[in-house]
């Protein structure tokens, strides 16, 4: 009896080492991820198998869900030894990175692999989705900083969809009035850490004049919610656009080509020590921003001294003396002041007295761009020089504008100023100096000595030089000459008293002078300079030309002028598109500067060139 018990608990024994064997033996395979997470929250499935001897690794239908990165392979092993025995495992991880896109309750199955020679199953897991204001990016933090890196190769964009990364395009109004400001921006929404941009082409900005604004060189990233989901955010781009031309106006799709940097597993575990983990791919992503329409409303009937402004403006002057004597200098200073298209805004309209004698205004611009357009003051000075005595009134600078807050057209004005001017000395022109000095002869006793003549005769030799023809010449000529030098200076002082003719006859000079000023700006392709300058150069010489200040100058009485002084209707019709297409190209968007520029340039000279012959033969 005690024999059987004894073969009985051997026999049990031995059954429980064999199950204890085989249970040892057969390799665990699980999966593993989040029970719940939200619409659009990044998270990790992994599927881990308890040895390193795994092949043929069969990943199970993974529906409801975006696969961003898998399957990435990665093994853990490590070795053991205890009173001499050593002893090893090891387990192999294959890892997908997911993103949930519609709530509901989603079921993945199980993998299969063959592990140690055995065909193994892993559980299946069960998530549920729910709707919330985003998830979280396994990737962590925003940084724009390049992402290129070790072990770096690029990639599809696969690993990136639409709601990890896009950009948007936003206009803080839709509809405006012409030359009313408008803000384009530009906006990044990503979950992504490392992004950069490779490549960006804008739109062209047809039917607008654009300026960029200046933002910071590092950009500053925000947290925001869209469309119900979180995202790292930031500014972009900025422009502030002014619409040249009324009607309905397209901003086209802007393109981004993006490169994403993303952290791979990696099989080899010394690779996934020394490098965090694994390898980093670059995924690339193209972004375009929608199309963007804007309704531009024409400008009511537009006053026949409106200055072309839009927006809201205030103008102060003041002048620097009020009595004077003739020739003196006056300075008026005036200060337009506001927000609008200030750049764009031509000078006010002051009607001098024709007494004064009005130099070119200089003007001097302190802007910034904001989102009501640009904001800051336009600096005019005018410096007269008045040629007669009197009493005389400086009438008040006007400016008309339309008031975009109030859709109206707004006129302001400066106060008048009063002057006195006195007669001061004349000209040196005009006055007669004498220069005759009389002085009495002093002989000083060492001032002349006797000259000893020891019985010589002096007798002439030759021809007599006194009383001959030659002799009479010597004063004859020199006084000829002097005679027609004063006629001469006298005929160079009345034409220069007329001021209207000395310009006339210095137009062509001058305007040459600035051509050829700008014809340097063009080579150095500096565009705002080369088309001030070629401006100045066409409205200078239609002012000197006609006798017309450059303040009272318009594209009407150029033309009635020009028709007085015998130029052909064809010349005078060229000669206005020239000047239309130089003030256009000087505004219109960036494209083909260059070649812009040289057409202006060459216009001008040839327009310029037969002006003068036209003017000259009247």
């Amino acid at each position: 009896m005690r024999m059987m018990k004894k073969s009985l608990f051997i026999l049990v024994l031995l059954v429980t080492v064999v199950f204890v064997q085989r249970t040892e033996a057969k390799v665990r395979f699980t999966a593993s991820a989040p029970q719940t997470v939200s619409v659009g929250e990044q998270f990790r499935l992994s599927f881990t198998i308890g040895t390193t001897n795994v092949a043929n690794f069969r990943a199970p239908s993974i529906k409801g869900f975006d696969v961003l990165i898998g399957p990435s392979r990665s093994e853990e092993s490590s070795t053991q030894i205890i009173n001499g025995h050593v002893s090893s495992s090891g387990s192999v991880t294959f890892t997908y990175i997911l993103m949930a896109t519609a709530p509901g309750a989603y079921s993945i199955g199980g993998a299969s692999a063959q592990a140690n020679g055995e065909h193994v199953t892993s559980n299946g897991v069960h998530i549920k989705v729910v709707a919330g204001s985003g998830g979280h990016s396994s990737a962590g933090g925003v940084r724009g900083a390049n992402a290129g890196g070790r072990n770096g190769h690029s990639s599809s964009n696969h690993g990136v969809s639409s709601g990890d990364l896009f950009v948007t395009g936003s206009l803080n109004k839709t509809s405006v009035h012409e030359q009313e400001a408008m803000v384009l921006t530009y906006r990044i929404y990503t979950r992504e850490a490392n992004l950069r941009f490779d490549n960006v082409v804008l739109p062209d900005f047809k039917g607008f004049h654009s300026q960029e604004v200046q933002l910071p060189t590092n950009a500053r990233w925000t947290t925001a919610t869209y469309h119900g989901h979180n995202y790292y955010t930031t500014i972009y781009r900025q422009f502030v656009l002014f619409p040249q031309q009324s009607g309905k106006l397209k901003i086209g799709s802007a393109r981004f080509d993006a490169v994403v940097s993303k952290v791979s597993q990696t099989a080899d575990p010394f690779d996934a020590f020394f490098n965090g983990g694994g390898n980093i791919i670059n995924y690339k992503k193209t972004l375009t921003s929608p199309v963007l329409n804007i309704n531009v409303i024409p400008l009511p009937t537009r006053p026949s001294n409106f200055s072309g402004g839009v927006g809201t403006f205030r103008m102060t002057s003041s002048i620097n003396s009020h009595k004077v004597k003739t020739n003196d200098a006056i300075t008026m200073h005036i200060v337009i002041s506001g927000t609008g298209n200030l750049k764009l805004l031509s000078a006010p309209i002051i009607n001098f007295p024709y007494n004064f004698e009005k130099y070119d205004p200089k003007i001097k611009e302190n802007t910034q761009l904001t989102a009501a357009g640009v904001e800051g003051t336009k600096t005019i000075d005018y410096l007269l020089i008045p040629r007669d005595p009197g009493t005389f009134t400086i009438p008040a600078a006007t400016l008309t504008y339309f008031d975009s807050s109030s859709n109206t057209y707004k006129t302001i004005r400066t106060q008048p100023y009063r002057i006195e001017v006195e007669k001061g000395a004349g000209n040196a022109s005009q006055q007669i100096q004498n220069f005759t000095n009389k002085q009495d002869v002093k002989v000083l006793g060492d001032d002349i000595r006797y000259i000893k003549m020891n019985n010589i005769s002096l007798e002439p030799q030759g021809s007599v030089l006194f009383g001959s023809i030659t002799y009479w010449l010597w004063y004859i000529l020199p006084a000829i000459a002097f005679l027609v030098f004063l006629i001469l200076y006298h005929q160079q002082i009345v034409e220069n008293a007329n001021l209207a003719k000395v310009r006339n006859k210095k137009a062509n000079k001058v305007a040459n002078k600035r051509l050829k000023y700008a014809g340097k700006l063009l080579i150095e392709n500096k565009k705002d300079e080369f088309y001030d300058e070629v401006l100045k150069a066409l409205w200078g010489y239609t002012s000197d030309k006609l006798n017309i200040p450059v303040s009272q100058l318009s594209k009407d009485n150029i033309e009635e002028n020009m028709k007085n002084y015998g130029v052909s209707e064809e010349l005078i019709n060229d000669f206005l598109n020239t000047l239309n297409e130089c003030e256009f190209a000087h505004f219109a968007p960036s494209g083909d500067t260059n070649q812009t520029m040289d057409k202006v340039y060459t216009s001008c000279m040839e327009i310029m060139s037969k002006m003068e012959n036209s003017i000259k033969r009247k």
